[in-house]
């Protein structure tokens, strides 16, 4: 999978919201007000960046008080997966109530000629919408096996899959995409013109996930070698 920045021209931070800015928003609340020109409401775009990232972040309200988790995801065309123990309070929160989901990856710092412009390359998505818990058997485990193919493609062809203890101790949510936004940013410092005169070197330092190799488990029996998924591990990861 190409990487979505190398598609995005970069552009100049305007606070202003531009004429036509919000066009193409799934609705009011995903309009992206500050910064609009960074907005992307294309939904190829809006995947790549949930394919890409391992981590998502969950927005609730438990007993009157705002939570934020981090917590592992997986989606599956217009929907997004999570999953937990039965006890997990922010899955049994957002199972029939209100959530906001937030993904970022970062692409590199931005160093500019004042502290003040300094900033950071990013692609981000904001999700809004309402959980569901998902009853169906198929579709629950279906969803667990997305989840595992989605951090390490490969892995669950080798492992063992969950019993039916397991599965009746999870709790699975859908989240539906109907509601959903990407933000980004690319490209080089925005300073101002009387700064480029400065001595100061300005610029990006760009970062990307880079595995390192993979370590062996202490308990591991000899003569088990590391599959070549774990051996060639990368993200953004090819999908179908």
């Amino acid at each position: 999978m190409s990487n979505p920045t190398a598609q995005i021209t970069a552009r100049k931070f305007e606070q202003d919201s531009p004429a036509g800015a919000g066009v193409g928003a799934p609705s009011a609340r995903t309009i992206v007000k500050r910064g609009p020109t960074r907005a992307v409401y294309e939904r190829e775009t809006i995947n790549a960046i949930l394919d890409e990232a391992i981590i998502c972040h969950v927005g609730f309200v438990y007993q009157d008080s705002p939570r934020v988790i981090p917590c592992v995801f997986a989606r599956s065309g217009d929907v997004l997966y999570l999953h937990g123990s039965t006890a997990n309070r922010m899955l049994r929160s957002i199972a029939a109530g209100e959530v906001c989901i937030t993904v970022t990856l970062v692409d590199g710092l931005v160093l500019a000629r004042s502290a003040f412009h300094h900033s950071v390359n990013y692609r981000s998505v904001v999700i809004y919408g309402r959980g569901e818990a998902v009853t169906d058997p198929v579709e629950k485990d279906e969803a667990l096996r997305l989840t595992l193919e989605h951090a390490i493609p490969g892995r669950w062809g080798d492992v063992r899959p969950p019993n039916r203890k397991e599965t009746l101790r999870t709790l699975v949510v859908r989240v539906p995409l109907d509601e959903a936004s990407a933000k980004i940013r690319v490209g080089d410092p925005v300073d101002e013109d009387e700064d480029h005169a400065l001595e100061c070197w300005a610029g990006v330092i760009p970062l990307h996930c880079a595995p390192q190799p993979p370590v062996d488990d202490g308990l591991l029996r000899a003569g088990i070698a590391a599959p070549d998924y774990a051996l060639a591990y990368r993200r953004p990861v090819q999908r179908d």
